[in-house]
């Protein structure tokens, strides 16, 4: 059997890492590019409830189908705009509500409808496509953009850690990271592999390319440390875990972000609430808001150029069931943050929670395509055109009149 050089990168790069990095691990995947917006896009995994995180407390309706859930009588929650109200668990970010930072968009879907499966709802959602059939599962609309663009230089090609982000999937290379990589190479150990490998020109070119990227982890590791610097610096992180793996991500990700990179994407896992759910959304609230807390400060000044999508593959059950949770459901919520965007604000064309008015008289109508905002950030920040947009980035698409996400 012959071996490529790539192939024996690969397997010393795998036998090099931390055993830890293999098993429960959410990669982040960047791709650097010309232009100056930064974007990141970040998967809630498991159905975020966006009647429950951001709540309808003005529609006459919800009370009735969230007894406990944020409704009825329940005084918990930050008012935002005297129709909608903050979910507790999200209360950290309130402060960026206020400063026009933090927003979301109601009543929004990918075109999935009524099967309601987590792993086609996810792949429909990275991929960016109207349904499953055509084998169009090959790439996702982050990649279908980037090989649009064409000769944009990645980061160093390297992935460690099992789960795959399809958003950045394809044909366009992009790098791949995870917080328990540990690729560290000692002067004493390259001085042997150069010695080992001198007169193997295949093993030699492989042993410097994993020097080389070695050597950037050593450059990522000094990125850090000024980001942890600026993070301690920002008061709006006094409350926030700094040692936390989706913190980790973010710091990660805003070192990079910082510099030549321009898209990040990773995820953030346990949104499926079937039960317990005020309790779980507590926790996954303050996961995410820390994460978006922790991208601000280490973005510091960029943070001015940046959009934060926070997406979910479907939405949840209007009315509560009798565990304390929601089950699958339909229409939801966008999250979105950045200094690039239009915060303090909550968009979209709100259907009413009267039965008549849901879907399938058992869930949020979605009014709007959740791929149309995505693609009118992509047209205004990157210089998209709309034929791109709607033909090749998300097929079959309608974005529809600008929403007015973007300042």
């Amino acid at each position: 059997m012959s071996l490529s050089r790539r192939d024996v990168l690969i397997r010393s790069l795998a036998l090099g890492c931390s055993a830890a990095a293999a098993p429960l691990v959410t990669p982040v995947a960047l791709a650097n590019a010309p232009w100056e917006g930064r974007l990141v896009v970040i998967i809630l995994r498991g159905a975020l409830d966006g009647l429950d995180a951001i709540r309808p407390h003005g529609d006459a309706d919800f009370a009735a189908l969230r007894p406990t859930l944020g409704g009825g009588d329940d005084p918990s929650g930050l008012d935002l705009d005297g129709f909608f109200t903050l979910h507790p668990g999200f209360e950290s970010l309130h402060p960026l509500w206020q400063a026009g930072e933090f927003g979301a968009v109601h009543a929004v879907s990918t075109p999935y409808r009524d099967k309601r499966s987590h792993f086609d709802g996810q792949d429909i959602l990275e991929a960016g496509l109207p349904g499953l059939g055509g084998g169009g599962l090959r790439d996702g609309w982050l990649n279908r953009m980037l090989q649009l663009r064409g000769g944009l230089e990645p980061e160093i090609a390297y992935a460690i850690g099992r789960e795959r982000m399809l958003v950045l999937s394809g044909l366009a290379e992009t790098a791949r990271w995870s917080p328990e990589a540990d690729l560290a190479v000692s002067a004493q150990a390259r001085q042997l592999l150069n010695i080992v490998h001198h007169d193997d020109p295949l093993f030699r070119d492989a042993s410097a390319d994993a020097i080389e990227i070695a050597a950037s982890l050593e450059l990522e590791a000094e990125r850090a440390e000024q980001t942890g610097a600026m993070m301690q610096a920002d008061p709006m992180m006094a409350g926030v875990a700094v040692n936390t793996t989706h913190v980790q991500l973010a710091d990660f990700a805003a070192s990079r972000l910082r510099g030549d990179t321009r898209i990040a994407s990773f995820s953030i896992n346990g949104w499926d609430t079937h039960s317990q759910q005020d309790q779980g959304l507590r926790r996954r609230g303050g996961m995410l808001s820390d994460t978006i807390l922790a991208l601000r400060a280490g973005l510091g000044d960029v943070w001015g150029r940046t959009a934060v999508l926070c997406l979910t593959e479907f939405g949840r059950t209007a009315a509560e069931n009798g565990s304390g949770g929601t089950d699958h459901g339909t229409g939801g919520a966008m999250l979105f943050a950045g200094g690039a965007l239009r915060g303090g604000q909550v968009l979209g064309d709100w259907p009413g929670l009267a039965e008549a008015d849901l879907y399938d008289r058992r869930d949020l109508m979605p009014t709007r395509d959740l791929r149309a905002h995505a693609a009118w950030v992509m047209a205004q920040m990157i210089g998209l055109n709309r034929d791109e947009l709607e033909q090749v980035i998300f097929p079959g698409l309608e974005m529809g009149a600008r929403p007015g996400l973007l300042l």
